[in-house]
């Protein structure tokens, strides 16, 4: 994994924990010296990303990162092209959820913000260990997306729209 992914990785790890997450986790699972994740987390802050250094761990607090929620619809098939499209395009699948009309929001986090990771989970749905929530309600769902700006959302946005994914606003 080259510095800039593993960089991307964390902050994505930090943004979706609840929890401090410690260097030396954060070692171990990037496969990497605790003096490396130092030195990322370094770049990171000197990137704008507001990181924490606490006795249990770092702590992501602010990131110039911009989010959005798109509101989708489409078939099996298409969910790589999908996600192939959102992480093409430099942005991060943060989640799916759902609203069913019996359980409410019904959401599970994601962070997809690489081709292994879109192969990694489509090999979970085509190997039935896992189904797609979308299939609870008929194929819609929602993603939160995360990417550098604003402009990256709206290039996300139409490339979906121009695949007929996104559902028109009533």
């Amino acid at each position: 994994m080259k510095a800039a992914e593993r960089r991307k990785a964390i902050v994505n790890l930090l943004l979706s924990s609840k929890e401090p997450v410690s260097g030396s986790a954060l070692a171990q699972k990037f496969n990497v010296s605790r003096q490396t994740v130092v030195q990322d987390v370094t770049v990171l802050k000197g990137t704008g990303y507001d990181i924490l250094s606490t006795s249990q761990g770092y702590v992501i607090r602010k990131t110039p990162l911009v989010e959005r929620v798109f509101k989708l619809k489409h078939t099996t098939e298409q969910t790589e092209d999908e996600l192939s499209c959102i992480v093409g395009l430099g942005g991060t699948v943060v989640d799916v959820f759902v609203w069913h009309k019996v359980y409410g929001k019904v959401e599970a986090p994601l962070n997809i913000f690489s081709p292994m990771h879109i192969k990694q989970f489509m090999e979970g749905v085509r190997t039935g260990q896992s189904s797609e929530l979308m299939h609870i309600t008929g194929g819609y769902h929602y993603h939160t997306v995360r990417a550098e700006s604003e402009d990256v959302l709206d290039r996300i946005e139409a490339a979906l729209r121009e695949r007929n994914y996104v559902v028109p606003e009533i």
